[in-house]
């Protein structure tokens, strides 16, 4: 009896399959970008101020509604840009936020 449950353990974990296509094809060097985060319609994006790629954005370690509510609270409105420095890893056009830091908000004035 002690054979038929290990045999029946031993394909249950070979049956199960590992699901890592989101981490397959992304760059496994962290980068730090400076540039614009703009949220709008349920859509992150960042653009990049050096070379002026764009990306879409995924927060790793932040709750999504916590982001959303952060950006606008910080902008009072959808389409407003921010200059941030972020870092985390590229993913072709997605950037995969680790971290980042709100340094300046267009059109507000510094004092």
């Amino acid at each position: 009896m002690r054979l038929f449950y290990l045999f029946t353990i031993i394909f249950f974990f070979m049956s199960c399959k590992m699901d890592n296509s989101g981490f397959q094809n992304y760059n496994k060097e962290r980068i730090d970008l400076s540039g614009w985060w703009i949220y709008g319609e349920g859509y992150h994006s960042f653009m990049d101020e050096e070379t002026l790629d764009e990306f879409g954005l995924q927060f790793l370690n932040e709750d999504s509604v916590e982001i959303i509510d952060l950006y606008l609270s910080v902008t009072e409105m959808e389409y407003f840009p921010m200059e941030t420095k972020i870092s985390g890893y590229k993913k072709s056009e997605i950037f995969m936020v680790d971290d980042f830091e709100i340094t300046y908000i267009v059109g507000c004035d510094e004092q």
